[in-house]
C-alpha cells in the first residue's frame, strides 16, 4: 500500500495563539523629574536576573515554541538567595544572575517557586561562583506592613548603571490576581508615574530601605501599579526555607454573594447576618474533606465575621476580601475554625487546609516545567485536556472553545467519577489510516476497544490490543460516535510519521 501522504500538520490541529508575556515596558514613557535616587548601597541588595524559557505547543505537544528572553531585578533576600516571580522562571531552560554592574555572572538554580503566587526563590548553581556573584551584597530586611498613603519606592537599574528610584503612593489594598487566573493575594495599588528605563518583568518596591512587595504589572495609562504585598513575601519566604515548600493552601470552595433578598429568605439568613453561598465543592479539597456541602452558608473564617460581599474586617487593613483569611495568614497544614449556616442552622466545622497541586484537577490550570501527555495513532491526535489547551483558541477561548470541552473545565464534577483526565481528539493528519475521518475534532473519548478510557497512559495501553479483525474501535462521549481505526496501516502510518520528522508519537508521564 502507498504510504506517501502529505504531512499537513496545521490541519486539524488546535489553532495556537501565544498568550502575550505581561511584561513591564517601560520604554517609551515620559522621564519625569528624578526622585531622590538611593544611595550606592541600595545596589548591593539587587541582582539582574536574565532567563530564557521555551513553553510547549498546545496544538502540536510533541514541539515546543520559539525561546523567549526576560529581564528582572531581583531582591537579595538572604545571603546568595534572591526573590524574583516564577514568570521569570516558568518553562526556564536557562536562567542566570548578574551583578547590577554586569561585570559578574552565574547560572541560577531554583530553591523554589510557586506559579500561583507568582514568587520564585533562586540562588547560584555553583558555590565558588555564588561567592563572586554575592560579595559585597547586603540582604534587603522585610518592611513592616504599610498603611493607606504610605510612600513606597519601586527602585529599578537601567542598563548604564544609573539607579532609579520612583516614588508612589499607597492607595489601596485588597485580594487580586496577579499572574495566573483565579489565584488572588493581598495586593497593594501604587499610584506613581513610573520612569522610563531598562524594560524589567518585575522591580522590588521598597518602603524606608526594607523590601515591601515585589511589582507585578504597571499601567502607564493610570499609572497604577500593582505590588503584590510584603504580607505574603514573608509567608513564602518562610515556607521555602527549610528547602521542603509546601505552598499556599486553599479551601476548595466557589461561593457567592447572599445580597439578594429572596436568597437569604431561601437561605434563612437573618438580617444582621452576611455570608457567602458555597455553590461548589471541589472533590478532595480541604472542605471536602470537613464535609462541608453546596449549598451551606460561610458565615466567619477564623473567628471573622464575613459579610454579604465577601468582605471581613482585617485589624490592619481594614476591609478585605476573606480569601486572605485562608491563603494570606494560614499555612499548608493549619486548621481553621469555619462558621457556617446549614439548613438554617449555625454549624461550626474545623477545617485542615490543604494545598491544591494543579495535576489534582480533572482540567489542570496550568502545567508550567512540564511537556504535555500525548499520542499520535496513524495520524489522529490524542491530548489531554489543560486550560493552556483551552487558551490556545485564542483570547476569547472562553467563548469560542468547543462547548463539550468548556463544560468539562467548568463542570468537572460531572465528569470526575468517570475519569481521571480528560483525553480528546484533538485533530487528524491527513493520512490512508484517517481517510474519511480529517475533520474530526475536539471529541472526548470514552472507550478504546471497549476499554474505559480515564488517562493517557490507559488510551496509549489500549491501543497494543485491537480487536480480533484487526481493528481499533475508537468511541467518543458525543452522542456515543464511534470510528475505527485499522492497526496495520495505523501502524506504518506511524512509522512514516516519524521518519517525515515527527520527533516522538506519545508521551505519558
Amino acid at each position: 500500500m502507498n504510504l506517501l501522504f502529505p504531512l499537513i500538520l496545521s490541519i486539524a490541529l488546535i489553532s495556537c495563539e501565544q498568550k502575550p508575556a505581561t511584561n513591564i515596558n517601560l520604554s517609551g514613557l515620559a522621564v519625569v523629574p528624578e526622585k531622590e535616587v538611593p544611595t550606592n548601597s541600595l545596589r548591593k541588595s539587587v541582582i539582574r536576573i536574565n532567563s530564557t524559557s521555551q513553553s510547549w505547543n498546545p496544538g502540536q505537544p510533541w514541539e515546543k515554541t520559539p525561546p523567549s528572553n526576560l529581564r528582572s531585578l531581583g531582591a537579595i533576600v538572604a545571603p546568595g538567595q534572591v526573590l524574583t516571580t516564577s514568570e521569570m522562571v516558568a518553562d526556564a531552560t536557562y536562567i542566570e544572575l548578574q551583578t547590577p554592574d554586569g561585570a559578574r555572572t552565574a547560572q541560577a538554580k531554583i530553591i523554589a517557586v510557586d506559579y500561583e503566587v507568582n514568587l520564585a526563590l533562586l540562588s547560584v548553581k555553583s558555590d565558588e561562583e555564588s561567592e563572586l556573584v554575592f560579595k559585597d551584597t547586603m540582604p534587603l530586611t522585610l518592611a513592616n506592613r504599610p498603611v493607606i498613603g504610605d510612600i513606597l519606592g519601586i527602585f529599578q537599574v537601567e542598563d548604564n548603571g544609573t539607579s532609579l528610584m520612583t516614588n508612589g503612593t499607597l492607595q489601596s489594598v485588597d485580594v487580586a490576581e496577579s499572574f495566573l487566573p483565579g489565584q488572588s493575594f493581598l495586593t497593594y495599588m501604587v499610584k506613581a508615574s513610573m520612569q522610563s528605563a531598562a524594560s524589567s518583568f518585575t522591580l522590588p518596591v521598597l518602603r524606608d530601605g526594607a523590601l515591601s512587595g515585589i511589582l507585578m504589572s504597571y499601567d502607564s495609562k493610570d499609572q497604577l501599579s500593582n505590588v503584590l504585598s510584603v504580607d505574603v513575601i514573608s509567608r513564602f519566604l518562610a515556607n521555602a526555607q527549610d528547602g521542603d515548600y509546601e505552598g499556599f493552601p486553599s479551601l476548595g470552595i466557589a461561593a457567592s454573594r447572599t445580597e439578594d433578598p429572596s436568597l437569604r429568605k431561601f437561605l434563612k439568613l437573618k438580617p444582621e447576618q452576611g455570608g457567602l453561598y458555597i455553590g461548589k465543592v471541589r472533590k478532595g479539597g480541604s472542605a471536602d474533606a470537613a464535609q462541608l456541602k453546596v449549598g451551606d452558608v460561610l458565615l466567619s473564617a477564623a473567628g471573622h465575621p464575613i459579610d454579604q460581599r465577601g468582605y471581613y474586617q482585617h485589624p490592619h487593613y481594614g476591609s478585605l476580601f476573606w480569601g486572605h483569611i485562608v491563603r494570606g495568614e494560614k499555612f499548608t497544614g493549619d486548621e481553621i475554625a469555619l462558621g457556617i449556616l446549614r439548613d438554617g442552622e449555625p454549624k461550626e466545622i474545623n477545617v485542615t487546609l490543604t494545598r491544591e497541586e494543579p495535576m489534582d484537577r480533572l482540567v489542570p490550570d496550568y502545567q508550567f516545567d512540564r511537556a504535555p501527555n500525548f499520542l499520535v495513532k496513524g495520524g489522529f491526535i490524542f491530548q489531554e485536556l489543560t486550560r493552556p489547551v483551552l487558551e490556545a483558541f485564542g483570547k476569547d477561548w472562553s467563548i469560542v472553545a468547543p462547548l463539550n470541552l468548556l463544560d468539562a473545565y467548568e463542570n468537572p464534577e460531572s465528569f470526575e467519577s468517570k475519569t481521571k483526565r480528560v483525553i480528546f481528539l484533538s485533530g487528524s493528519i491527513p493520512t490512508p489510516a484517517t481517510l474519511g475521518y480529517e475533520s474530526l475534532r475536539h471529541l472526548i473519548v470514552k472507550k478504546i476497544n471497549g476499554i474505559e478510557i480515564d488517562s493517557m497512559k490507559a488510551l496509549i495501553e489500549s491501543f497494543k490490543k485491537p480487536n480480533a479483525d484487526g481493528l481499533h474501535s475508537i468511541e467518543f462521549m458525543e452522542e456515543n460516535f464511534t470510528v475505527y481505526l485499522d492497526e496495520s496501516i495505523s501502524t506504518a502510518v506511524d512509522s512514516a510519521l516519524l521518519q517525515r520528522g515527527l520527533n516522538r508519537l506519545f508521551r505519558a508521564d
